[in-house]
């Protein structure tokens, strides 16, 4: 169902968030976000730029590559647009992410390592949104390799409830089960 009409307005900002997963050759996956901030008038910001409609302030892509555990092997990012010249010094903090696990604790430890002033809020969204890319991605690829632990998707959101329908139905194994348990 649509959104109700809205009132009179005029558009003034654009984000565009896109993930792609990708399951490699070596078995390892690669979850690629991007962030494209853009103004519908033309931007400045004094002594640091100014930016024509619709042309991207904010072009920022990270690759995390992970294995089927979701631990992060190795962290690659792009500023290609960024309003600020101290931005791309931000992208350090990201190298502090390898060996992290994608799963209970990623926002804690996205925080501790590029929190603050130590990241770029920008790029900490995009690691916060990463994880679902790549549960996405992975899950669906390993979806027969479930035996004795629910995918980690169950238990998250209203309509994988473990005493949900969608549980009875596509995994009835775990049904009933209470988040966190295995059989």
């Amino acid at each position: 169902m649509p959104l109700p009409a809205p009132q009179a307005r005029n558009q003034l900002h654009t984000r565009n968030l896109v993930f792609r997963g990708y399951q490699r050759e070596d078995r390892l996956w690669d979850i690629e976000g991007q962030l494209l901030d853009s103004k519908t008038k033309v931007f400045d910001i004094p002594g640091e730029g100014t930016w024509l409609p619709g042309e991207p302030i904010h072009d920022m892509t990270i690759r995390v590559t992970i294995d089927d555990a979701y631990v992060v092997h190795e962290i690659a990012v792009a500023m290609a647009g960024s309003p600020h010249a101290a931005c791309p010094q931000a992208q350090a903090p990201l190298q502090l992410m390898i060996g992290c696990t994608m799963g209970r604790g990623w926002r804690q430890a996205i925080e501790r390592n590029m929190g603050g002033i130590q990241g770029c809020a920008h790029l900490r969204e995009l690691l916060f949104n990463m994880a679902t890319a790549a549960f996405q991605t992975v899950s669906q690829e390993m979806a027969e390799d479930v035996v004795n632990h629910p995918p980690a998707h169950l238990g998250k959101c209203l309509a994988w409830d473990f005493n949900g329908n969608l549980v009875k139905h596509h995994y009835p194994v775990f049904y009933g089960l209470n988040k966190g348990d295995s059989l």
